[in-house]
C-alpha cells in the first residue's frame, strides 16, 4: 500500500507488507484558506486543534481556577499511579535489551536491501538535539548537585509529600525535623488515640527529597548515589521509551507500507479498525501528549534562558527585588518579595518560536538537520572545555565510578514498590518517566524518519547504549564539576541558586565564564528551536493522516501554538508547575499505549523475519 508520492519510500528487498486497502490521506481534507493549501486528516485535526485552543483560552480567562486544577492533577498523578509508571519503564528497557539479542535484531528497516539515508554524525546529532538538548542543559548541573546534596543531608521526617505536592519543589528539603518514628511510638504508646495514632504516624512520614535511604554524612556515598540517580533518569529507561515509539513507526511504515502515524503501529491488533475511531483516539493522544511534552521542555527552556540572560547582562540586584533585563523585571529572589515580570519570558519564547518557524519552512535537512549538528558541536565544545579546565582526573574516574554506582543502585531505584523515599520517586521518577512518555511520539518519529536502513539490532545499541554513555558523560562532567566546587573549594554558589541558574554559577569558578556562559544560553536557545521544529514536523505528520510532505502552512499553525501553550501555562498560576501537571496527565495514558505497542511490534518483528528468510 507504500505511496511514495506521499514522501514514504517504498521498501528495498524482501520484506513482509500489510495487506489493506488504506489509502494514506482518504480520510484528508483538501482545501484552501486565502493562499494557503491545507491537507488535514479529518477528524484528528479538527479534535486537536479545537481543543488545544480552547485549552489555552480556558487557562487564560481563568489562571486561578487552572492553577489550582494542574496542582490537583499534578498529585493525583503522581502519587496513584508512580508504581505504574516504574513498571512499565521498566518493561521497556527489558524489551529493548531482548531485542538486541534475539534473532529479530538483524531485521532491516525499509527492507531487506536499505541503506540508511544519514551518516552517524548526523544521526547522532538530530537524535540528541531532539531528544535531550533542553533537559541536559537545565539539569546537568542542578540534577547531581541537587541528589548529592540530599542525599548527604539524610533521612528527615516531617509532613508527608514536601510542599504539599508543589512539584516546583524539586530536591529542596523541607527542613522540618520530627522525631524518629520510634520516639513517636514510644511517646504515644499508653495513649487511647484511636484513629489519631495513625494519622499522626502518617503525619511523621519522611519528608527529605533523597534519593533511597540518603547517605548522611557519607560525602563518597553521597556522590554515588546522587550520580545514580541522576543516570537513572537519563539513561537506559528514557532512551528504552524513545526506542519502543520510533522502532514501532519506522517498521510499520517503512516495511509494512502504512501511514508513518502512531496508529499503524496497532495493526497486527486491531486490524482494519486502526483506520477508525480507534486509531483516531490513538493519534489524538499522541498529538496531546506531545504538544504538553515540547511545551514543558520550552518553558524550562525559556525559564534558564531568561535567567541566565539576567545573571550575566542584567542590571539591578537580585537580594532586593530591581534586577532586570532590557527593563523586565527577572531574576529577583523569592526573600526580596518583587515579583518577576513574565514579559521576558514572552518575548523569549515568541522570539525563539519565530526562528523555528524558518528552520520549518527550510524542512527537515535544511532546518532541523543543520541545527543539530551545529549545536552538537558547540555542545562538545562547552563539554570539552569544562572537562579540561576543571577537576578532570575526578571528572573521569567519577565517570567510570558512577557507572558502577549506577548498576549497583539499579535494583532498588527502579523498585515501584514499597517505597520509602515517596518525595523522590514520585516528585522526580514518576514526572520524569511520563515526561519522556509524552515526548515519546515526537522523538519516537523524529527517530523513526532519520533511521531508515538500520537493522533492529543496530538501531535499538545506537538508539538505547550510546545515548545512554552521552548522557552519563555530560552529567559526570558537568555535575561532577559542580559537586568537586562544594568538597574541594568550598564554593556553595552553584549549591544555593535557583535551578535555572546553577550552570551559570559553576561555570563563574572557571576560566572565560561569561564567553562559556553565552555558549550555554545559545544552546538552549537552538535546542529550542530544534526541539520546536521537530516537533511541528511530528505533529504535523500524525494530524495530516501520516503524510510527510503536508503543506507548510499546517506546520506554521502547530509551531505557533507550541509556543502559545508553552506561554500560557507559564504565565498561569501554577508556573512551570502547570507545564509538569499538563505532562504527568497525557502521560498516563499514553503508557498503556505504549505498553501495548510492544507487543504490536513483537508480532510485526517476527513476520519480517519470516520474510527474511
Amino acid at each position: 500500500m507504500t505511496d511514495t508520492s506521499q514522501g514514504i519510500p517504498s521498501p528495498d528487498g524482501d520484506h513482509h507488507p500489510i495487506d489493506t486497502e488504506y489509502e494514506i490521506g482518504q480520510d484528508n481534507i483538501t482545501t484552501n484558506v486565502g493562499p494557503f493549501g491545507l491537507d488535514i486528516h479529518n477528524p484528528v485535526f479538527l479534535i486537536s486543534g479545537i481543543v488545544i485552543v480552547a485549552f489555552t483560552f480556558f487557562t487564560l480567562a481563568l489562571p486561578e481556577a487552572s492553577g489550582s486544577l494542574f496542582s490537583w492533577l499534578f498529585g493525583a498523578v503522581t502519587k496513584g499511579f508512580d508504581w505504574f509508571f516504574l513498571g512499565a519503564a521498566n518493561i521497556f528497557v527489558v524489551f529493548c535489551l531482548a531485542l538486541i539479542v534475539l534473532p529479530v535484531g538483524k531485521v532491516r528497516l525499509g527492507g531487506a536491501d536499505a541503506t540508511p539515508d544519514y551518516g552517524y554524525p548526523g544521526w547522532f546529532a538530530m537524535l540528541f538535539a531532539a531528544g535531550m538538548g533542553i533537559g541536559l542543559m537545565f539539569y546537568g548541573v542542578s540534577e547531581p548537585l541537587t541528589h548529592f546534596s540530599t542525599a548527604n543531608g539524610g533521612v528527615s521526617y516531617g509532613v508527608t509529600y514536601g510542599g504539599d505536592g508543589d512539584p516546583t519543589e524539586f530536591g529542596e528539603p523541607l527542613g522540618v525535623t520530627a522525631p524518629s518514628p520510634d520516639a513517636v511510638e514510644a511517646a504515644l504508646d499508653g495513649l487511647n488515640l484511636g484513629d489519631a495514632r495513625g494519622d499522626f504516624a502518617a503525619a511523621t512520614a519522611r519528608s527529605d527529597w533523597s534519593p533511597l535511604g540518603a547517605a548522611t554524612g557519607d560525602e563518597v556515598e553521597a556522590v554515588r548515589l546522587g550520580m545514580a540517580a541522576t543516570i537513572f533518569h537519563w539513561g537506559l529507561h528514557p532512551w528504552a521509551i524513545y526506542a519502543v515509539v520510533a522502532l514501532a513507526l519506522a517498521l510499520f511504515s517503512y516495511n509494512k507500507g502504512l501511514p508513518l502515524t502512531i496508529r499503524s503501529a496497532f495493526y497486527p491488533i486491531f486490524g482494519e479498525r486502526v483506520w477508525g475511531w480507534t486509531g483516531h483516539v490513538i493519534d489524538i493522544l499522541a498529538v496531546f501528549a506531545t504538544l504538553f511534552g515540547l511545551a514543558t521542555s520550552l518553558g524550562f527552556g525559556a525559564t534558564q534562558a531568561a535567567n541566565g540572560l539576567t545573571y550575566l547582562f542584567g542590571s539591578g540586584d537580585a537580594a532586593e527585588g530591581t534586577r532586570a533585563f532590557l527593563g523586565m523585571s527577572f531574576g529577583n529572589t523569592e526573600e526580596s518579595g518583587a515579583e518577576n515580570s513574565g514579559a521576558l519570558l514572552v518575548l523569549l519564547i515568541t522570539v525563539i518560536t519565530g526562528i523555528a518557524l524558518i528552520s520549518v519552512m527550510r524542512g527537515l535537512d535544511g532546518g532541523v538537520k543543520i541545527l543539530s549538528e551545529i549545536n552538537m558541536g558547540l555542545a562538545g565544545l562547552l563539554l570539552l572545555f569544562v572537562l579540561l579546565v576543571g577537576p578532570t582526573l575526578a571528572i573521569l574516574t567519577g565517570f567510570a565510578d558512577s557507572l558502577m554506582a549506577y548498576f549497583a543502585y539499579l535494583p532498588s531505584l527502579s523498585n515501584p514498590f514499597g517505597r520509602e523515599d515517596v518525595n523522590f520517586s514520585q516528585g522526580w521518577t514518576s514526572f520524569y518517566w511520563a515526561w519522556w512518555i509524552s515526548w515519546s511520539p515526537f522523538v519516537g518519529m523524529f527517530i523513526a524518519r532519520v533511521s531508515r536502513g538500520r537493522t533492529v539490532r543496530e538501531f535499538v545499541i545506537c538508539v538505547l547504549l550510546i545515548p545512554s554513555l552521552v548522557c552519563v558523560l555530560w552529567m559526570s562532567v558537568f555535575g561532577g564539576t559542580a559537586i568537586q566546587q562544594v568538597l574541594v573549594d568550598g564554593y556553595t554558589g552553584a549549591q544555593d541558586a535557583a535551578l535555572e541558574l546553577q550552570l551559570f554559577k559553576m561555570l563563574e569558578e572557571l576560566p572565560l565564564a561569561t564567553i562559556t556562559s553565552l555558549i550555554g544560553i545559545v544552546l538552549v536557545i537552538v535546542f529550542f528551536v530544534t526541539s520546536s521544529d521537530s516537533g511541528s514536523l511530528v505533529i504535523d505528520t500524525i494530524t495530516a493522516g501520516g503524510k510527510v510532505d503536508a503543506p507548510v502552512p499546517q506546520r506554521v499553525f502547530w509551531c505557533i501554538f507550541e509556543g502559545a501553550v508553552a506561554i500560557v501555562l507559564l504565565l498561569s498560576a501554577g508556573g512551570l508547575g502547570s507545564l509538569q501537571s499538563m505532562v504527568i496527565s497525557t502521560g498516563l495514558p499514553f503508557t498503556i499505549v505504549l505498553l501495548i505497542m510492544c507487543w504490536a511490534i513483537w508480532k510485526g518483528l517476527r513476520t519480517e523475519r519470516a520474510a527474511m528468510k
